[in-house]
């Protein structure tokens, strides 16, 4: 795989680990799988500012969120963009009728299926991969497996747009919002750039740097970024605060006034009727 789809599985080891707690956030079976000893050789790497806790609390609001979409909003074609070692097609409830589209690499995509061959396919529910570059024109092959953009979407972004340079997260951004019919929800999640600039993240960042995986962009106005892209903001949680905390969170949660705070934000926005 591509040096940059190796952070999937440093994210799975995460979950793993997660789910090895007596009072764990969600159970994910597959995740030590698809985690591999890359995963746990790069969760030991990339140890400390608080990445442990922060995935463990990314991933349930993501799942929460997700959950909240197809069943409230009744949204039966959800995306996952660079999807990664993400196994909510297996271990997630999804409601009857649900096609997931998985959008990654040609062969990220190709190690997962390897990885997980042996696993069962859940009843009521499809996943179909999707192999693209997301730098280059996704949206053609996407269609071309069966996705509509004339049906309302949940698009999914984790743990992605921190590698991207701006210009290309905005363009992601806007592009997801065009090929949106009313009713679509985006979720995703993204730091601030005090985040890449902090003296104490330094050795982190380098070292996703030596790896092949720089941190690229930053915001500290994550709502201004997706309104400015045509999304309507649903929320914008920090780590910590009421809704992204779980019992997780160690650290204070200074207010967003507060210059100069490295910070990572979780977000839904939604493709509204009046801006269709």
């Amino acid at each position: 795989m591509e040096a940059v789809s190796r952070t999937a599985q440093w994210t799975a080891a995460a979950r793993a680990l997660e789910t090895e707690r007596e009072d764990r956030l969600f159970a994910d079976p597959y995740a030590r799988t698809v985690a591999g000893t890359t995963g746990f050789e790069l969760l030991e790497r990339y140890a400390g500012a608080g990445t442990v806790p922060f995935l463990a609390i990314r991933t349930t609001y993501l799942d929460r969120a997700i959950g909240r979409a197809v069943r409230e909003q009744e949204i039966r074609q959800v995306v996952f963009l660079a999807a990664g070692m993400d196994t909510r097609h297996y271990r997630l409830d999804w409601p009857t009728g649900v096609t997931i589209y998985e959008l990654d690499r040609p062969a990220l995509l190709e190690a997962k299926a390897a990885m997980l061959a042996d696993e069962p396919e859940p009843a009521g529910r499809e996943r179909r991969t999707v192999a693209v570059d997301l730098t280059q024109d996704w949206t053609g092959p996407l269609k071309e497996a069966g996705w509509r953009s004339e049906q309302p979407t949940l698009w999914v972004v984790e743990g992605l747009l921190f590698f991207l340079p701006e210009d290309a997260v905005r363009t992601l951004i806007t592009t997801l919002w065009q090929h949106s019919s009313p009713g679509s929800v985006l979720l995703g999640d993204v730091i601030s750039k005090a985040a890449l600039d902090n003296p104490l993240s330094r050795p982190f960042m380098k070292a996703l740097e030596e790896d092949g995986n720089p941190w690229l962009f930053g915001t500290e106005e994550p709502e201004q970024l997706l309104t400015s892209c045509g999304w309507t903001v649903r929320e914008v949680k920090q780590p910590g605060e009421d809704g992204a905390d779980f019992g997780r969170w160690p650290y204070p949660v200074p207010a967003r006034e507060v210059p100069r705070v490295p910070r990572s934000f979780l977000f839904t926005a939604i493709r509204d009727e009046a801006t269709s």
